[in-house]
């Protein structure tokens, strides 16, 4: 790799993917293209998601709620749009996936059914220091059942003086909760380090032990490699405003193994949605699921917001995840080069990359824990047009997305964070 402008442009011009961009709207001041490094917190807005929704409105006004059964798309059958590029994505069977609420609704729905806390066997593990939505799910769910958070829910934190946290403590503190655990319920991607964990070696150390999995992928969907039905993860949440491109509150998603789909013993919380296709409006009494994933829905969805979601898995079928992967993980390459860069030029080290840089570890987000001016840095990357993440105390978060960002971008960040640490 080189450090030069020429060679970023020259990178850009060898990538397979660069007219993807041209499929987003980049944010622009003044007529000037921003660098908008933020797709782990909000997607860009692709070019079609207005004339998708738009199309929804039209069936809106022409037919009703008859909508749902006339015109050329029926909104009746708008989530088998979904399901197909969203299961190639997540590495699932489209039977296995459904779109449906938000992420946090999600996990309390999948908690219904996976946490099932018997006589001792009762504890949750996780990661700590979660994203806040994770941890109030966890503290309210186990509290209405009961149960004190402070004794079930046990947090696996990194060793002191690092951030990150090892697989091998994950797969201790399972064994070693071996009689008494219910369920691993673990972050595919940490929000804060951007650290992908080995879910497959979680999953098969929780079942081991007798345990469920599952996972929130908010910042995993989309981004890293997932094969969720081949790793036997029993279920998964993610949303799909970050690098699904869907946009703000976008509808969720949720993830559950075939192998559930007609177990009627299994508890769940339920609505008409959910409940069999075929005799759903006869509004009989008695839940009689789906057979799929779908099974666990609750309510009417929206088309809407199916339509701005469709918009985005369009283009991602279009571009292939594999493609995407592999572009992900380049630009997170040249940034980890070009700071190294930084700091090697410095007469000490001014920023500390706290995501991993092996490939298996890491997808698009990169951290820097910032050792000198942090927050001037930051406010100085804004002012010249470039979009990123501040987190207390210290770190700037970045996330160069294949579909839109490009290698000159990422020279140019590199470029302006040196200058602003210097001056």
């Amino acid at each position: 790799m080189l450090n030069d402008l020429a060679y970023a442009r020259q990178l850009d011009a060898e990538d397979p993917l660069r007219s993807f961009r041209r499929e987003f709207i980049i944010p622009s001041d003044q007529g000037k293209e921003q660098v908008y490094f933020l797709g782990n917190s909000l997607g860009l807005q692709p070019k079609r998601t207005a004339s998708f929704i738009d199309k929804v409105l039209q069936q809106w006004s022409r037919y009703g709620v008859e909508a749902f059964f006339l015109g050329e798309d029926p909104w009746m059958h708008y989530h088998d749009h979904l399901i197909k590029p969203l299961a190639a994505i997540v590495g699932a069977m489209p039977s296995e996936v459904v779109v449906m609420n938000q992420l946090t609704v999600n996990l309390h729905l999948m908690m219904v059914s996976f946490y099932r806390p018997e006589g001792r066997r009762n504890k949750i593990i996780c990661e700590a220091r979660a994203f806040p939505s994770d941890q109030y799910m966890f503290e309210t769910h186990v509290r209405a059942m009961g149960l004190d958070p402070e004794e079930v829910i046990v947090e696996i934190s990194p060793r002191k003086g690092e951030h990150t946290i090892r697989l091998e403590d994950i797969l201790s503190a399972i064994r070693l909760h071996a009689d008494d655990l219910a369920l691993v319920l673990w972050g595919g991607l940490n929000y804060y380090t951007g650290q992908v964990f080995d879910m497959k070696s979680i999953t098969d150390a929780a079942h081991a032990v007798g345990a469920k999995a599952g996972f929130d992928l908010a910042h995993a969907a989309g981004n890293v490699n997932l094969r969720l039905h081949e790793w036997g993860v029993d279920f998964a949440c993610w949303c799909s405003y970050k690098y699904l491109n869907s946009g703000p509150g976008a509808v969720g998603a949720a993830y559950v193994h075939e192998r559930y789909h007609e177990d009627h013993s299994l508890q769940r919380f339920a609505g008409w949605w959910g409940y069999e296709k075929s005799s759903r409006f006869k509004m009989e009494k008695g839940f009689v699921p789906v057979p799929t994933a779908e099974g666990w829905q609750l309510s009417t969805p929206s088309p809407i917001m199916y339509a701005a979601h469709r918009a985005s898995l369009e283009i991602f079928a279009a571009a292939g995840f594999e493609n995407l992967q592999q572009k992900g993980q380049a630009l997170s390459d040249f940034l980890l080069f070009l700071l190294d860069g930084i700091n090697e030029s410095a007469d000490s080290p001014v920023l500390e990359v706290i995501t991993p840089r092996d490939r298996a570890s890491k997808g698009c987000q990169v951290s820097m824990l910032m050792h000198r001016r942090g927050k001037e840095v930051f406010d100085r990357l804004f002012r010249e047009g470039i979009f990123a993440d501040w987190r207390e105390p210290n770190v700037i978060r970045v996330a160069p997305v294949p579909l839109y960002n490009s290698f000159e971008e990422v020279w140019r960040f590199a470029e302006t964070l040196k200058q602003a640490i210097r001056e």
